[in-house]
């Protein structure tokens, strides 16, 4: 059964573009993972500083191995030029977990 992580991340209005760039740049890192079907990075529209980093994957085993392994090396990263880590776009981050019950595809386009 699949199971869905949603990253909760509080992001203050002067971080917005910080934090979306830094997703941009490491755009299909995590799709090559084994067990992952899907990510979305939700920007809030309407009076909330709550970004949602939504992520599909297989199952709980999945998640973990690429939460210790490609997830763990790509936040040790940073990419700073003065070799420091860059300070998080974030400030504050939860993690919900959810399995899968229930779903629908979209219907086919027809031609």
């Amino acid at each position: 059964m699949s199971v869905v992580k949603i990253n909760v991340l509080t992001v203050p209005a002067e971080q917005r573009e910080t934090l979306e760039k830094r997703f941009a740049a490491r755009a299909h890192a995590v799709e090559n993972s084994d067990g992952f079907e899907w990510f979305e990075l939700l920007r809030p529209v309407e009076g909330t500083d709550t970004y949602l980093v939504y992520t599909r994957w297989r199952d709980e085993e999945s998640f973990q191995a690429w939460l210790e392994g490609p997830m763990k090396a790509a936040h040790r990263g940073g990419g700073a030029s003065d070799g420091e880590r860059p300070q998080p776009a974030a400030s504050a981050s939860t993690l919900w977990s959810f399995e899968v019950v229930q779903q629908a595809a979209p219907k086919p386009a027809e031609q």
